[in-house]
């Protein structure tokens, strides 16, 4: 199965017309034709399946024939994760993420981020293909980047965790993460968190964790921590 993606969908439409890079692709590269049915969903649970009843390659026209409300897991996992230096890194962070499970991913500006300024845009597809890609119907929120200070002192529900570099007592994340509860993890920078910064995520109710034992790149810390929050919930 293929899906597409299209956000202005929902459950009261009977027909609709898509873009014309999607119609482009399903015409012309796809070769669909008039009869041929699609599946689409808009991001927010819902698969839709239409039927093509005008094969046009710039306004494609689909008729939905049915409909499936799928629901989401009890738990939120929230990643908080600073941006990496290069792009292409942090890129493959949110595809891998939004295939694992994630359900909402803030950009956070630490004191030793060499990244200051991230192309939303860019990252809201790379998070939109991934969804396709994975065949899921629900899309992981991206939220504008932040600094820091400001998110730490936004207030938070459910398990709130930081993982950093520090050589202190931390326990495995694995041993933190309840099945079915709320999870928030934040992931630094390559030059890790500040000292300061750990000890504010402290004050706000922040517990350290271990993501194992090898020092890992931020993009590789996020994933770790995405797939232990994705298999305690879903083993």
């Amino acid at each position: 199965m293929q899906l597409f993606y299209n956000p202005r969908l929902d459950n009261s439409a009977a027909q609709f017309t898509l873009s014309q890079e999607e119609s482009k692709h399903i015409i012309k590269v796809l070769r669909k034709k008039e009869g041929d049915l699609l599946h689409i969903t808009n991001g927010k649970g819902y698969l839709f399946e239409a039927k093509i009843i005008v094969a046009d390659t710039k306004k494609c026209k689909a008729q939905i024939v049915s409909t499936v409300k799928k629901h989401r897991k009890m738990y939120w996992f929230h990643l908080v994760v600073a941006p990496t230096k290069m792009n292409e890194r942090f890129e493959w962070f949110l595809e891998k993420a939004t295939e694992i499970g994630v359900h909402e991913i803030t950009p956070i500006i630490c004191d030793n981020s060499e990244r200051k300024v991230i192309k939303i845009a860019r990252m809201e597809k790379v998070i939109q293909s991934a969804m396709k890609q994975s065949l899921q119907t629900f899309l992981p929120k991206l939220n504008p980047p932040i600094t820091y200070t400001e998110f730490i002192n936004k207030p938070h529900e459910g398990l709130l965790f930081i993982a950093h570099c520090e050589n202190e007592e931390k326990l495995d994340l694995k041993r933190r993460v309840a099945p079915d509860k709320d999870v928030t993890v934040l992931i630094g920078p390559e030059g890790d968190f500040s000292n300061q910064e750990i000890k504010h995520a402290y004050e706000k109710g922040f517990l350290p964790v271990s993501l194992g034992e090898n020092r890992l790149r931020t993009e590789t810390a996020a994933i770790v921590a995405c797939t232990t929050v994705n298999m305690i919930n879903n083993g």
